[in-house]
């Protein structure tokens, strides 16, 4: 009898912690891309000083670490007009947690921003995407990159789907080979992500990183010569799955933490 109750109890124990790793296993990063959008060279000086100096600080006192902040490259017709901020999340609780609980004392060295005039606002508009880690890259990574900072190229790309669908089978896509592939290329990935709320759904979006432009040439084409690429792209699976896609060199301030 008290052998069946250890027993019993070992195979319970066991359950559980069968099920703690398939919740770990599931554990998915939230990410928000915050874009600004601008109009003059004082806005963004503004907005490039409440990130530098209020925004990134009050986040470490978070807990968010790695905030990354982008702008077009020079050649982009937005160039000037468009920043880019993706800060990372462990969980969707914690999002709400932060986002709700972000007051002015947190941000207090961000005067200029948080009391701009209505007649001289820090931006023109402002909009938030919300994204959830695939799960073949659940959380996002530091890229591993040499070159000079103000050469490095970071692509952030978005796949739109003509349905629901169709979308889900593009994630898929991804987690059955195509991050894979990625990664084996050394496309320096910072992050994989479903939109969960933004202005193009359905879509997913991810960002990869280069030295420089010459080498994100060279990376495509070694991905477009790619014998797992090649063989994966003609699978039946996984056909008319992406309907348009939009991609946005950008380069990382000074101050971005990616």
């Amino acid at each position: 009898m008290k052998l069946k109750l250890a027993l019993g109890t070992f195979v319970l124990l066991l359950m559980n912690v069968f099920v703690v790793l398939a919740q770990k296993v599931q554990d998915r990063s939230i990410y928000e891309i915050k874009i600004y959008h601008i109009s003059s060279t004082d806005q963004e000086k503004t907005i490039d000083q409440f990130l530098e100096k209020a925004y990134i600080p009050a986040m470490h006192s978070k807990g968010i670490k790695h905030i990354g902040v982008f702008k077009p490259i020079a050649s982009d017709e937005l160039n000037g007009k468009r920043i880019y901020v993706f800060t990372p999340y462990s969980s969707a609780n914690e999002y709400m947690d932060i986002s709700s609980n972000l007051h002015l004392e947190d941000l207090k060295n961000g005067k200029n921003y948080q009391y701009a005039s209505h007649e001289k606002p820090p931006f023109d508009r402002m909009e938030s995407i919300l994204l959830k880690a695939f799960s073949d890259m659940p959380g996002y990574d530091v890229p591993k990159l040499k070159g000079p900072k103000k050469n490095r190229i970071y692509e952030l790309r978005s796949y739109e789907s003509p349905t629901e669908k169709l979308f889900h089978n593009k994630v898929k896509m991804f987690n059955s080979g195509e991050v894979e592939i990625f990664d084996n290329l050394g496309f320096n990935a910072v992050f994989y992500g479903e939109v969960i709320s933004g202005p193009s759904m359905p879509n997913l979006m991810y960002m990869t990183s280069f030295d420089n432009m010459d080498v994100e040439k060279e990376k495509w084409k070694s991905f477009s010569d790619d014998p797992a690429w090649n063989k994966l792209k003609v699978d039946p699976e996984y056909q008319n799955n992406v309907s348009h896609i939009d991609k946005y060199f950008l380069y990382p301030t000074d101050y971005s933490e990616l």
